[in-house]
């Protein structure tokens, strides 16, 4: 049993209509990595019994097809990590509502699949996970795509910048997470090109300049921290998502803060992190502030 208030364990959240190989994947290294358990949640959402149809069949045939898709996933889990202690749990709730509860002060990462569901799909699907689970889990949340990635050699992890606490918070993951992989850090801050330098204060130079020195700023003492991690720097002028898309895509993920300077939208969640939850080629880790 857990002990409560211990991060012991990687979440994964099981949807039976999905690929889940690819999150069990990577939560299989990642626990592997850690020295901690998996624990693999699949959520029925409640069904809405009518005047016409009696839903108690449907439902049990729901847990039945639940049943059948956990049991799959240890077993996977298993063989991609012998030496990792799997646990499955079925419940009946909201996905996203039930994992950000269990995920509550005992995971260490919450990691899910992607279905790439259009905007309205995650508003009002009711087994929408990313975008509610990245926006209020209490830890990382790794978001794995339905297709393998296969990261460059030597491996490589991208972290989004822009000065704010939960951007340092994703370079402090990045760095940690890089050093248990063997990887290294590539910290990009990226200038959106319609945001002018003010006027009085230098040329678009004197910009780039000063985001160079507030990189530098943002992972400064890092290398010390973490010898054996590698840490480059790039400041780049253009979209943020497309520029983060652009430079991950051959990272072994892409690490941003959960909340950025660039705007919400409607769950809560950065306007960056939003797009790259949709354009990254590669898993994105969403990092709560510390």
């Amino acid at each position: 049993m857990a002990v409560a208030g211990v991060r012991d364990e990687i979440l994964v959240g099981v949807d039976p209509k999905d690929s889940f190989r690819p999150a069990l994947t990577w939560a299989a290294r990642a626990a592997s990595l850690r020295g901690v358990a998996v624990r693999l949640l699949l959520s029925l959402p409640p069904l809405h019994s009518t005047h016409h149809v009696d839903v108690q069949p449907h439902h049990e045939a729901l847990r039945m097809e639940g049943e059948k898709a956990l049991s799959a996933a240890v077993e996977t889990t298993k063989a991609l990590a012998p030496d990792v202690a799997v646990t499955a749990v079925l419940f009946d709730g909201m996905p996203a509502a039930v994992l950000c509860q269990e995920a509550q002060g005992r995971a260490r990462l919450v990691v899910v699949g992607s279905r790439r569901l259009t905007r309205p799909e995650e508003v009002f699907s009711a087994g929408s996970v990313v975008v509610p689970v990245s926006a209020r889990a209490d830890c990382p949340v790794v978001v794995v795509r339905e297709a393998g990635h296969a990261g460059q050699t030597p491996p490589r992890l991208v972290v989004g910048v822009d000065g704010s606490s939960s951007s340092r918070s994703a370079v402090d993951f990045a760095v940690q997470e890089a050093g248990l992989r063997g990887a290294t850090v590539h910290a990009v801050w990226v200038w959106p090109e319609h945001v002018a330098w003010p006027t009085g204060l230098g040329d678009e130079r004197a910009g780039l300049l000063e985001r160079h020195r507030l990189l530098a700023e943002t992972v400064a003492g890092l290398g010390e921290r973490h010898p054996d991690v590698g840490i480059t720097q790039e400041v780049l002028r253009g979209h943020p998502v497309e520029e983060l898309a652009r430079v991950s895509a051959t990272a072994q993920a892409v690490v941003a803060g959960r909340h950025g300077r660039g705007g919400y939208s409607g769950m809560r969640l950065g306007s960056v992190v939003h797009g790259l939850l949709h354009r990254a080629e590669c898993p994105v880790v969403v990092v709560p502030s510390a």
